[in-house]
């Protein structure tokens, strides 16, 4: 009997797609976990301020904000060290060393003992460690975003590499859940005298099931490649002046995407989140955090759905969507959310921007990813979006809460609204919608 074949490749085809769904899975639960290291901090900030700073200080918020902008200072450093680690000896080890960076400096922050005990040097433990965050952080979203797209099978990339912002917002889920779960047995002053070092040490405990996992999946570097690191002969791998000299060009768009998605990500799913908290802060505590988990909730599950229809429809129509509605809705979102103290409404406002979001957050790994070369892609999708990031994203929440105290968040508004802007030119202008790219292995 004769095989057809259609039927003859059929087999193959599901192992693959399995294969890759598995270091997909495997990929993802390290995502979530680093990033719950990172979101724990600014869910359970109101919360463990007074702790590190003299709650009599009226700029201790300013403070706590700042800790957080600098630790985007590392990412840069991270995404270079990671990077060129990831592109010369795997992707698997450099995830699994990152992942363990964030375990460690969660733990000490929930060791830390508060201000009242150690004075200043408080905020110093809580700074080195927030830094030292930074650094893994900046390499954790270059070599997942890379190490997802390559585990990705052609035609189901978008949909497949989604996940990494799945797993992204989900850290910021989970740190919302865990909030909730302690104001459900717990008062606030129970908090933050000590319930947000569990929150803390549930992030280093977690990394430490991650660490196994990480450990258990395939590797998406070829085995030539990583042979050829080790005996000296693959100079141009994870190079700075590889990534400078011959993919600037990359390396430049790959910024330029960057900058607007990051201002609107930490300005809807960080500042927005924020103002929904402010807005029913006092005896509407948990009424806030419901609507944060809900509509966060709501943010990670269209992720798949964002990067399906780039499987189908392509990457630009997606990013022109996300621009182009970036630039009609954040004013009205950053004046106007503070002001909602309705339930539903608070939700459906920020449920829109989070929509718009998504044109950019469920398809930005692969497309990064599409723009380099196997031999530095982790080093340029990594430094070129922690730069980004670094000065646009993570300075976001720090501007904001300036804007606040000064009576400028009109100001703010342009100022996103501005960056979202140049990013969309380079969306219509620079980009393509489908056609040839790096991960298919071939790029004219």
């Amino acid at each position: 009997m004769s095989i057809s074949p259609a039927s003859a490749t059929a087999p193959p085809e599901r192992a693959a797609l399995r294969r890759s769904i598995s270091n997909t899975l495997k990929g993802s639960a390290g995502n979530l976990v680093e990033w719950y290291d990172v979101y724990v901090y600014s869910v359970f900030a109101v919360y463990f301020e007074s702790q590190f700073f003299s709650a009599a200080d009226k700029n201790s918020t300013m403070y706590v904000w700042a800790i957080f902008a600098a630790t985007f200072l590392m990412r840069p450093i991270g995404a270079w060290y990671f990077g060129r680690f990831a592109d010369r000896y795997g992707r698997r080890l450099a995830l699994t060393v990152s992942v363990s960076v964030m375990a460690g400096c969660s733990f000490l922050i929930a060791i830390t003992p508060n201000a009242g005990q150690i004075g200043i040097w408080a905020a110093v433990i809580l700074l080195f460690a927030r830094l030292l965050q930074g650094f893994a952080t900046g390499g954790e979203y270059g070599t997942s975003a890379t190490y997802m797209s390559e585990a990705a099978i052609p035609g189901r990339r978008g949909f497949l590499s989604s996940f990494h912002y799945v797993t992204l917002v989900g850290g910021h889920v989970l740190a919302q859940l865990t909030l909730l779960g302690m104001l459900t047995f717990w008062d606030k002053p129970q908090i933050s005298e000590w319930g947000w070092r569990i929150a803390f040490g549930i992030g280093g405990i977690a990394a430490i099931v991650v660490f196994w996992l990480r450990r258990s999946m395939d590797e998406s570097l070829g085995e030539a490649s990583i042979e050829a690191a080790k005996e000296g002969r693959a100079k141009a791998s994870g190079s700075m002046y590889e990534l400078f000299v011959h993919q600037w060009r990359p390396l430049l768009l790959c910024f330029l995407i960057t900058a607007g998605g990051t201002v609107a990500f930490y300005t809807y799913s960080v500042n927005g989140p924020k103002m929904i908290q402010s807005a029913f802060a006092g005896d509407d505590v948990m009424t806030g955090t419901l609507i944060n988990l809900g509509v966060l909730t709501f943010l990670m599950l269209l992720q798949p759905i964002g990067g399906w229809l780039s499987d189908m429809v392509g990457r630009k129509s997606l990013l022109v969507f996300f621009g182009v509605g970036g630039v009609l809705y954040s004013w009205y979102l950053v004046t106007e959310l503070p002001n909602q103290h309705d339930p539903l409404m608070a939700f459906v406002v920020l449920a829109i921007g989070f929509v718009i979001l998504t044109g950019y957050t469920s398809i930005n790994a692969v497309v990064k990813a599409e723009l380099f070369p196997t031999h530095v892609r982790a080093l340029g999708v990594g430094f070129g979006y922690a730069v980004a990031n670094s000065l646009f994203g993570g300075t976001a929440p720090l501007l904001y809460q300036a804007a606040l105290k000064t009576g400028h968040v009109a100001q703010f508004a342009i100022y996103v609204t501005a960056v979202i802007a140049v990013s969309l030119v380079v969306y219509v202008f620079f980009l393509k919608n489908k056609g040839p790219n790096w991960l298919d292995g071939t790029r004219k």
